[in-house]
């Protein structure tokens, strides 16, 4: 019974681990990315294969020689006897250990070098740079792809003559080769030979290490990058020399072996750890010590303008574009009037804050969800493009009924895409929609022009059933039929997006895969269903496309009729010359990622990176597209030989789509964190680091007096449709400010030294060209003047102006909370301006922020209104000539939101602004204007204090409808209060 257990067992588990190897076969076959998952499976059994075989047949003829050199009469010794007692324990089991030692050995090899099946197979397709170090004289290609596989090599066969060398003096011992005498250390012939010739092979391996170390002092990671003077002048010419000097020791071992004296190759290797240490250590810290200290300038200048040129290559800073830029702090009216494609666009919906508004207003349904951070696009609207904010209604697992038909097969997606005006809002301080409802309708498109279902997206199900024959009943839950309907319609999936599972094989495999009975018993299950599954659309790709690195941030687009996924791929290596490494996790880490409001890239270290890979995902059926972005990038072209049908040229790519794609984050995140000290070219400046930046700190991160370190507090980038000075046309750009330098644990001096813009359009309006200015990187350099308000001065600005105090204090009354939005650096009007929109929540779980307020700075002057233009005409002398978004909005009366509607009910659509109240001698209520802007105050005041009472008492009450009913009032009170301030400040000419 036993062997037949073990054989049932080992055929059980044979099949769930083959089922598994099926099931990926079927979905990448499906995607059509089958090469994709053979080329990495076939590249590592062979990796595998190979190392096994290398390193159990060395171990196993090491072992085999050995054994059949013993002698076979040894004296008679105390150590003797014991080892002849090892060897009669041994002896039954020798067979088997002198065949299970190296398979498992070999097991262990294999293992390590099938994760290498990169480095192998961009070795193996590389592409060449056609530029060449300074030092040597080499292809990039040599330091990006065969110096890895050269080294991967090496250090592999040097640990099998290791331990063949470990089990071939172990085996000599053991059965009398090598023993320990009297008169020393005594050797047989055969072990002799044996041991000179590993030896020998270790020394030549080891040679050829040395050799292959002269190359990687160009990759070294000091206070510079790169090979410096004592690298050049001392280590690269001994390691030469030591190389040399193994392959000549290796010679005596090999003469040993024949002579049979061991006298030469000790003496010879003990000079060669004498010359390693002396050469190796010692001569190369006297060069530094005496040659390069004492003028350290003028020893190492050659040496950093490589580390600076070759950085600034290696990570896309080359073609920077710097202006000088002299800001003017003094504000002049009608100084706006020249930037009005950049005022129009200030974006005043702030992406991170507005979820719960999206959610409160569009979701509809407790089964639908927006994420915690929204995304920033921008749509032709009109014939002008506009920056939108813009997420898809997703579906929510925990709001779906428990069982499993529910939530596998009734409940598998989400509907439709929700947008809204990035630079204007609603008078009440809502989004303003562009795209919203059920159905869904806009300025868009809606049902019958694009593809609303989301069944691939960041939150959707671990896994959904979909698909039946014609003629069946519609199952899975679509949508409301409305937006104020009570019924919900039915839906059959009609898309190619996942594996079968129609037929009964399939389904036990997917059953084992997901350990799921229902999967296979459900009725729900038909002969045309398919199985939906890894629908995360960053990590659908990362799947296809394994050699590449993600952008963290991946955003929906209507592109085609089609809502698509977009995600920036990169090509890495830490492989490149002279170039200073970064650790991609903190070099894209800011106050953003410490929220958990975006995702930091992996902690990996790099020395060049490029975006060159631009991928779409279909929210619907999940088709993977992958298109070579930066097809002159030699990694990525390697790539291209390895995967000839993975990727499509961007030619391919429609002019809706390249209108969508964007200069993506991280990249940009990555770039600046080394723009900080690189900007710099002037050898003096960087040796002496005197002109070094710094991002800043987020304002509103730090202002609240939360924790946080050097990496975690910094400003992100912001999108930002923006024209920089002296260029012709606005760009939809990222965009990020610098301020000086300071070490750790110094105040930091938060003056705006440079400003940094990305240019994100590469549409032109046709198919598959790109605009040539897209990436472009301009940076404005201010750091000749120490007077230029930052960051983190325009947010003080902001919060010690007594005005914006008084006001914001009012805003506060009845535990509303007041949220400070992005604070978005632009360069306006001859100088820098600074904008934040300003939102109020109210208490109560199913309340949501709404812009109030827009805080704008130039310079020291401040301005706070209910909009943008307002807050701008206030700083620039009552006349800004700006256009902006917000402009209708003007003169307003906002009214108080309402509470949010509930699920399945409508949002109110804002009513028109009311007229003014009558005065009380006209029949008013006690709330009315009186025409007398302090008695108004004072009146309103009151109001909201009583109003904050009557709350507070039914509140203890428990009774809800009147806490309601005083919230409102206390809203109407605070309105008032705002307005007949206004009108205070207005009459006494401040």
């Amino acid at each position: 019974m036993i062997p037949t257990i073990i054989v049932v067992a080992v055929i059980v588990i044979a099949f769930v681990y083959l089922s598994q190897v099926y099931a990926d076969v079927l979905w990448y076959q499906q995607l059509g990315f089958l090469e994709v998952f053979v080329t990495e499976n076939l590249s590592r059994i062979v990796l595998f294969i190979l190392a096994f075989l290398i390193m159990a047949g060395a171990v196993y003829t090491s072992l085999r020689i050995a054994f059949r050199s013993r002698p076979i009469y040894a004296p008679d010794s105390a150590i003797q006897d014991n080892l002849n007692r090892y060897q009669a324990q041994l002896e039954p089991i020798r067979r088997l250990l002198m065949l299970g030692i190296p398979v498992v050995l070999g097991a262990f090899a294999g293992t390590a070098a099938s994760s290498q099946w990169q480095e192998v197979l961009l070795f193996l397709n590389q592409e060449s740079f056609n530029k060449q170090d300074p030092e040597f004289k080499m292809d990039y290609g040599f330091y990006m792809f065969t110096l890895p596989f050269l080294s991967f090599v090496t250090g592999f066969l040097i640990s099998v003559v290791i331990i063949s060398a470990i089990a071939t003096i172990l085996t000599h011992y053991l059965y009398g080769g090598i023993r320990l005498e009297e008169k020393g250390l005594f050797t047989t012939k055969a072990a002799r030979i044996q041991i000179a010739v590993v030896a020998a092979l270790f020394l030549v391996l080891q040679g050829v290490n040395y050799w292959l170390d002269r190359f990687d002092t160009l990759l070294n990671q000091g206070t510079w990058a790169g090979a410096l003077y004592t690298d050049v002048n001392a280590v690269i010419p001994t390691k030469a020399i030591l190389a040399v000097a193994a392959l000549i020791v290796a010679a005596l071992f090999v003469a040993s072996a024949f002579l049979g004296r061991w006298r030469l190759p000790l003496i010879g290797t003990a000079m060669l750890i004498i010359t390693a240490l002396l050469a190796g250590g010692v001569y190369p810290s006297i060069v530094q010590r005496f040659q390069v200290q004492p003028s350290e300038l003028d020893a190492e200048r050659q040496y950093i303008d490589r580390n600076i040129e070759l950085t600034r290559e290696a990570y896309g800073l080359d073609d920077v574009e710097v202006e000088p830029y002299t800001p003017t702090d003094v504000p002049q009216a009608g100084a706006l009037g020249d930037d009005g494609q950049t005022t129009t666009n200030i974006r005043l919906l702030d992406p991170n804050i507005v979820s719960d508004a999206f959610s409160q207003l569009q979701q509809f349904r407790q089964y639908y969800q927006f994420p915690e951070t929204l995304n920033v696009d921008r749509y032709e609207i009109d014939g002008e493009v506009q920056d939108t904010v813009i997420a898809v209604r997703e579906l929510d697992t925990n709001g779906v009924p428990e069982g499993w038909v529910n939530e596998h097969a009734f409940y598998t997606h989400g509907y439709g895409v929700v947008a809204a005006a990035g630079s204007t809002v609603q008078p009440d301080g809502r989004p303003s929609f562009l795209q919203s409802g059920i159905p869904s309708t806009g300025v868009l498109g809606d049902d019958t022009t694009y593809e609303p279902r989301i069944y691939f997206g960041e939150e959707s199900p671990e896994y959904s059933v979909v698909g039946a024959p014609e003629g069946r009943p519609a199952a899975e839950i679509d949508r409301p039929q409305s937006e104020n309907s009570d019924t919900d319609s039915r839906t059959t999936f009609k898309g190619d997006g996942g594996p079968d599972v129609g037929n009964p094989f399939n389904r036990l495999v997917y059953a084992l895969k997901f350990q799921s009975t229902d999967l296979l018993l459900s009725n729900q299950v038909t002969s045309e269903s398919q199985i939906l599954y890894d629908r995360d659309p960053v990590e659908r790709v990362r799947k296809v496309a394994p050699y590449l690195t993600l952008d963290g941030n991946s955003y929906p687009a209507i592109v085609d009729g089609r809502v698509k996924w977009i995600i920036d791929g990169y090509t890495t290596s830490a492989n490149f010359p002279y170039s200073t490494e970064q650790e991609l996790e903190s070099a894209t880490q800011d106050s953003q990622t410490a929220e958990g409001l975006a995702t930091a890239l992996p902690a990996e270290q790099v020395n060049y990176i490029r975006n060159a890979v631009k991928a779409t995902v279909d929210a619907y059926d999940g088709s993977v597209d992958l298109y070579a972005w930066d097809d002159q990038d030699p990694v990525l072209k390697s790539w291209q030989n390895v995967y000839p049908s993975s990727l499509q040229p961007f030619s391919e790519m429609s002019a809706d789509l390249m209108a969508h794609v964007r200069y993506p984050e991280d990249l940009f995140k990555v770039q600046r964190e080394l723009l900080a000290r690189y900007h710099v070219t002037d050898t003096d400046a960087f040796f002496f680091n005197s002109e070094a930046w710094n991002v800043p700190a987020d304002p509103g991160a730090t202002s609240e007096g939360a924790t946080t370190t050097a990496a975690t507090d910094r400003q992100p980038p912001f999108y930002l449709t923006l024209q920089m000075p002296n260029q012709e046309g606005a760009a939809f750009s990222l965009t990020t400010p610098f301020i000086p330098f300071v070490p750790a644990g110094q105040t930091p001096r938060n003056v705006l030294y440079g400003f940094l813009a990305a240019n994100g359009d590469a549409g032109t309006g046709e198919d598959g060209v790109k605009s040539e200015d897209y990436g472009r990187l301009t940076l404005l350099d201010s750091s000749g003047q120490d007077s230029v308000v930052g960051p983190g001065q325009a947010q003080n600005l902001f919060n010690s102006d007594t005005e914006v105090s008084q006001e914001l204090n009012l805003l506060r009354q009845g535990a509303s909370e007041v949220i400070n939005g992005n604070l978005l650096t632009l360069p306006i009007g001859g100088g820098i301006a600074y904008v934040q929109p300003v939102y109020v929540q109210s208490s109560g779980s199913s309340s949501f922020p709404v812009l109030r307020r827009v805080l704008v700075s130039f310079g020291e002057n401040v301005g706070f209104a209910p909009t943008l233009a307002e807050a701008l005409d206030q700083v620039f002398g009552g006349r800004s000539g700006a256009t902006t978004g917000d402009q209708e909005n003007v003169g307003e009366t906002p009214e108080d939101p309402a509470t949010p509607p509930t699920e399945g009910e409508a949002a109110p659509t804002p009513s028109p602004s009311p007229s003014p109240s009558p005065t009380p001698s006209e029949g008013g209520t006690p709330g009315g204007a009186t025409g007398d802007p302090a008695a108004d105050l004072r009146t309103a005041l009151g109001d909201a204090n009583k109003a904050i009472q009557d709350g507070n008492a039914a509140l203890a009450a428990g009774d809800f409808a009147a806490y309601g009913e005083a919230q409102d009032r206390l809203q109407d009170a605070l309105q008032r209060a705002l307005d007949a301030e206004e009108r205070v400040s207005g009459s006494t000419g401040e």
